[in-house]
């Protein structure tokens, strides 16, 4: 249709006006992100800590997260899973998270006075745990609240010990107020219990998401203590323990499984690495990674907090997919 010169003012006006509300809207939204400091999770440890020896394979269960890898057995086909990991997307690592607040992991905690709310599951109901959620309506959504992404949405009741994580959460009001979710599962932090078998979680490797995130308040506090959750962008049609599922492409052998274990060699300096950033190096050689979903290359998972110094992060921007090697796993690959 033709348009005459007032039509296209008229336009131009209503266009600027959209323009304007949507950046309103995004600001209140990003407004309503973290600011941290995040509450206690109280006396609730986050799953239990690894008997095995400081020489032992990678635990098969939740405990893994916990256990001190650094001088566990190299898996022996390392060299080659590293290889692939490093053709198939970036080299090095990526911490992805930092201090603009929809940037990482938010997440919730709550306690006693917290009631339960309804998760009605959209995707994936026979693999998510049907039970009694206390995720509060107004938990904060990975990515902001008109995220498109995997929507994410975390909380931790430091009361009884459980951990409560939905995938690709809406928040709805109507007829009452509750949680739409792909899937969801709750987690009790005193077990090591593993998911069944095939079965997916809030992640695709059906590993919780929440232990394996770095935390501000431990990177410039004790330290970490735990392995992180990274990804890579090619996985296997496997899994190894503690993961349980898998979403691979490819049958190659030299392709990481979900929750293949890796390391930061002993031997590469990270002497120069300052600050929160250095906690998480130390970390990386200590706990290390498990992989835990399809992804860009070695990004290493964080929570969404101000408090992040974002240029001393980018200290881990010089680490390179090559001074990674694999750790030995106690279970064996079980494939899809």
């Amino acid at each position: 249709m033709r348009r005459s010169p007032g039509n296209v003012v008229i336009v131009a006006v209503l266009g600027l006006v959209l323009v304007w509300a949507g950046l309103a809207i995004a600001k209140k939204q990003h407004a309503k992100q973290p600011r941290g400091p995040y509450p206690s999770l109280g006396a609730c440890s986050v799953f239990p800590k690894s008997s095995a020896a400081a020489n032992a394979p990678s635990a098969a269960d939740e405990s893994a997260w916990n256990q001190d890898i650094s001088q566990a057995p190299l898996d022996p086909n390392s060299a080659s899973y590293i290889a692939y990991i490093n053709a198939h997307g970036g080299d090095s690592v990526h911490p992805d998270f930092g201090s603009p607040r929809e940037y990482g992991f938010p997440y919730a905690v709550v306690g006693k006075t917290q009631k339960r709310t309804k998760v009605h599951f959209t995707a994936y109901p026979d693999e998510s745990t049907h039970g009694a959620y206390r995720v509060p309506i107004k938990a904060l959504v990975e990515g902001g609240q008109a995220s498109d992404g995997d929507r994410h949405v975390l909380a931790v009741d430091r009361k009884r010990c459980k951990l409560f994580e939905l995938y690709r959460a809406f928040a709805a009001k109507r007829p009452k107020p509750h949680w739409n979710a792909d899937s969801a599962v709750i987690w009790d932090l005193r077990s090591a219990a593993l998911r069944p078998e095939g079965f997916t979680s809030a992640d695709a490797a059906g590993l919780p998401i929440f232990p394996g995130l770095a935390r501000y308040d431990e990177a410039a506090g004790a330290g970490i203590h735990h392995a992180l959750r990274v990804t890579v962008s090619s996985t296997r049609d496997a899994w190894v323990h503690p993961a349980s599922h898998c979403a691979g492409s490819t049958s190659s052998a030299s392709a990481p499984p979900m929750g293949l274990r890796l390391r930061l060699s002993a031997g590469y300096d990270i002497s120069g690495i300052t600050g929160p950033a250095r906690a998480i190096a130390v970390a990386l050689k200590e706990y290390g990674l498990i992989v835990a979903d399809n992804g860009s290359n070695w990004f290493i998972s964080g929570t969404s907090d101000r408090r992040w110094p974002d240029e001393n992060l980018d200290q881990l921007k010089s680490i390179p997919g090559s001074a990674f090697e694999v750790v030995q796993s106690a279970a064996p690959i079980h494939a899809c």
